[in-house]
């Protein structure tokens, strides 16, 4: 009886767990983020997403958000140092954002699905992971 009260509790468990994701509204957070890159981004990547070529890297068709972790710490961190970003060599540095984990992952959605970038949702409880997650070719500011 015991085993069997178990799984039913790990069983609802699982199911709660799953439905928290579900229920996250990925047009909702885009529609925020665009707020959020307006004020924080746009002034340096340009509203459409392109950039300055050889200054500013692109967001819009950039290959740079292949590890989800390098731009979760790229926006709360900051950037310092070369890249490459669409075969284009960028050596700058980017200030971090003072941003809560609901702006960055809203800002994180906004981009990556806009501008002809179509990615997975990033869910705010994910961002304190990503700091933590080791990411190659980042360079910490």
């Amino acid at each position: 009886m015991k085993i069997i009260f178990s799984i039913a509790v790990l069983l609802v468990l699982a199911l709660t767990l799953q439905s928290f994701n579900q229920n996250f509204d990925l047009k909702a957070s885009i529609v925020r983020g665009k707020s959020v890159y307006n004020t924080q981004c746009a002034s340096c990547h340009m509203e459409d997403g392109n950039g300055i070529e050889g200054v500013f890297p692109p967001l819009s068709k950039s290959n740079y958000f292949k590890d989800k972790n390098r731009l979760v710490k790229v926006v709360t961190i900051g950037l310092r140092g070369p890249i490459v970003v669409n075969g284009v060599n960028y050596d700058g540095e980017m200030p971090g954002n003072k941003l809560t984990d609901q702006q960055v992952a809203d800002v994180l959605n906004y981009v990556r699905n806009s501008w002809g970038n179509e990615a997975k949702a990033v869910l705010p409880s994910e961002i304190q992971q990503a700091k933590k997650a080791a990411s190659k070719d980042y360079h910490a500011y």
